[in-house]
Parts: C-alpha cells; sequence; structure tokens
C-alpha cells in the first residue's frame, strides 16, 4: 500500500484580532497581495500593513488582482516583487488574492519559470527568498490552508486547477472580523463552496481517516450556521463557524483533491465568468446523483446528518440562501441557451481531462459529463 502525507499550513492563527501577529514576524520587507476595494474600503489593508510596520518591515501593496486571476497578472505581480525582494507575501482577500499571491510567489523566485509545469503539477522548491501568509476575506475558498491556486488562460478560457505541497502557506490567519463584511450574496456563494470542498473531500477515493473527520465536521456545521451567516450578516457566531468550517474544509481537501463538480465548475466559470461558489452550489446536487452509483459514502453522510436524500436537502438550503437550482437562470449570470450550446462539446472534454476528476467516485465519460451540464441547465435529475 503506497503512503499517504497529511500537509497543512505550520501555523493558523485565528479569533477576534488575529491580524495582530503580523506584529510579530521578523524580516526587512513585506508585498500585500490583495484584490479590489474592499479590504481597502473595510481598513483592513491598512491594518494590516500598520502591524507589518509595527514589526519594522516596509511595505509594498500589489493590488487589483482580478477575479479568477490570470496568467498575466501573477506574472506581472511576480516581476514587482522581484524589484522589492520581500522576505514575506502577504495574500489578503478572497480566493483570487490569495490564489494569484502563490503564483506570484513562484515567479517572484524563479522569474521565466514555464507555466505549463505548473499544470503538469511540476513547482519549483519555494522559501528560498520569501515566505507566505494568507488572510481569507470569505468564508470559501480556503485557498489559505491548501496546496492548490487556480489560475485563468484568459485567452483560451481555461481555468487551471494547479496543486503542489510548495504553495501550501506557512501562515494561515484567520480574523472573524474580515468575513463578516461579506454580503449576504457572497455569504452564500463561498458557503456552498464550502460545502462542495467538504463533500468532495469526504466521497474523495484519496479519502482516508485523517480527511474524513474534517470534511464530515465542516459539512454539519455549514447546515447548521450557513443560512444563519446569510440571512443575519451581524451573528459573530455563525461568521465564526462558516470560517472555522471552511479551514476544516481546505484541510480535507487540501490531502485527498476533490471530484467533478469542481472540474465542471471550472470549466463553466472559465466560459461565462459564472462564480466559483456559484457554479459549484449548481453542479453539486446533480453530480451527488451521479455518484450515488458508485460509493455508500453518501448514503452514510445522510444517515449521520439524519436526512432522507442529500441532494434534496442541498437543493432546500441552495433555495433558502437565494441560489438558483439551473445554470439557466443564474444569480446574476444568465446564461443563454444557445451560447451554452455553442461550447458544451469543449467544457464536457476539458472537464474530464481537469485533475480533480481523478479522484471522483465515479470515472464519467466525455458523455457522461456532457449529460450532466445538460442536466444542471434544464433541471433534469441525472438518473444515468
Amino acid at each position: 500500500m503506497a503512503y499517504s502525507t497529511f500537509s497543512i499550513p505550520k501555523q493558523v492563527i485565528h479569533g477576534n484580532n488575529a491580524l495582530e501577529f503580523l506584529s510579530t514576524l521578523e524580516g526587512k520587507r513585506a508585498s500585500i497581495v490583495t484584490g479590489g476595494h474592499s479590504m481597502k474600503r473595510f481598513g483592513f489593508l491598512d491594518e494590516a500593513k500598520t502591524q507589518l510596520e509595527k514589526a519594522g518591515m516596509e511595505v509594498q501593496i500589489i493590488d487589483g488582482v482580478e477575479p479568477d486571476p490570470s496568467i498575466t497578472t501573477c506574472k506581472a505581480g511576480g516581476a514587482k516583487m522581484a524589484e522589492f525582494q520581500p522576505d514575506w507575501i502577504i495574500a489578503l482577500g478572497g480566493g483570487s488574492p490569495m490564489d494569484a499571491a502563490k503564483v506570484m510567489w513562484v515567479y517572484y523566485e524563479h522569474p521565466g519559470y514555464d507555466f505549463m509545469e505548473l499544470v503538469r503539477f511540476n513547482f519549483p522548491p519555494l522559501r528560498t527568498k520569501a515566505k507566505l501568509i494568507c488572510i481569507p476575506s470569505t468564508s470559501g475558498t480556503a485557498s489559505e490552508i491548501t496546496a492548490f491556486s487556480v489560475i485563468t488562460d484568459t485567452d483560451n478560457h481555461i481555468k487551471y486547477p494547479l496543486v503542489s505541497p510548495q504553495i501550501v502557506p506557512d501562515v494561515a490567519i484567520l480574523d472573524d472580523r474580515i468575513p463578516a463584511k461579506m454580503p449576504p450574496l457572497i455569504t452564500a456563494q463561498t458557503g456552498m463552496d464550502v460545502m462542495t470542498h467538504a463533500i468532495e473531500a469526504y466521497v474523495s477515493t484519496a479519502a482516508d481517516d485523517y480527511t474524513d473527520p474534517l470534511a464530515l465536521h465542516a459539512i454539519q456545521l455549514v447546515f447548521e450556521y450557513l443560512e444563519t451567516a446569510v440571512k443575519e450578516p451581524t451573528n459573530m457566531v455563525a461568521r465564526q463557524k462558516m470560517h472555522d468550517a471552511s479551514t476544516m474544509a481546505g484541510m480535507a481537501f487540501s490531502n485527498c483533491s476533490l471530484g467533478i463538480v469542481h472540474s465542471m465548475a471550472h470549466k463553466i466559470g472559465g466560459e461565462f465568468h459564472l462564480t466559483h461558489g456559484e457554479a459549484n452550489a449548481l453542479m453539486l446536487p446533480y453530480i451527488i446523483q451521479f455518484n450515488k452509483k458508485a460509493t455508500s459514502k453518501y448514503a452514510r453522510l445522510e444517515g449521520i446528518l439524519g436526512i432522507d436524500n442529500l441532494e434534496h436537502a442541498i437543493w432546500n438550503l441552495n433555495a433558502r440562501i437565494g441560489l438558483t437550482k439551473t445554470i439557466q437562470e443564474g444569480t446574476n449570470t444568465v446564461i443563454k441557451e444557445n451560447d451554452f450550446l455553442a461550447v458544451l462539446d469543449r467544457m464536457s472534454e476539458r472537464a474530464e481531462a481537469d485533475a480533480c476528476t481523478l479522484t471522483n467516485p465515479r470515472k464519467p465519460s466525455v458523455e457522461d459529463i456532457k449529460n450532466i451540464y445538460k442536466a444542471a441547465y434544464y433541471g433534469k435529475d441525472v438518473n444515468f
């Protein structure tokens, strides 16, 4: 039997005012990587900068990381770091700046590195110049804890999931105040990203006795607290529980990978810029129907949760938190039938080849994936 590994950050700093940990770091320079304006608007960017300056560091800000960060953005950020020479890279924000910071780190320490080598999971050794700290602003992607990064080839409309223990952050800082600023829709979308991470990790063919308890508890927390977090944004108990659930789900899937919910969400997101959490929420129930024929773990999960039908429970939760049941409806993005059908073959082929497909409990064909996409678009049960 082949051995397995279990990798997480060396330190997880969590709780109110956890940002204060930045003032204890040792080094001369730090680069903060962030996205749009929310971290600045709510004061967290300035707070992080102040804490780093308390530690005696000069601080560089690399902002403007877009949703679904591109290869170009990552290479440009790495070049800026190469000029500044930071000892610490601090990613502050949602999954996009955290994912981008991981790959900027590669291009800081290894300028000119072939991106397609990263796609093939051939990462160079890191930590020769800097260490990485990730501070999530959402309770969803878990990039602060994982060996994953998702980067978009904007020219070819492909999202690449990159995986390497090299990019597991050195420190994760979970400050409950930060995700409390998320609006309800983003809370819902990122919360269902947590649910998908946890369920896919639980049924992964690489799951084991280390990953199962983390995945299971994360699922229980999402069912118990996500609706409250959406409908009562200032409920700090619900916010904390969802933040913890996100990190625990990340610990699980980072070590046992995911399945075709993510394979298919990556591709439809790359084509139509559907948010990742919403794409996961839409695809998850249909893929549970497909996978149930190959594993008993869904039935075991239903028994633990005390529910009769997992996919129906997820559809009901989606409805209560304002997410739709089909791809064609969309919460923010309406996808026209002609546009969907025009790229269906391409999406299906690329999803079948996605790295996350390898650990799905049922091996799908390209035709299977195509039919699941169609079921999710039209709202039909997956009964094949």
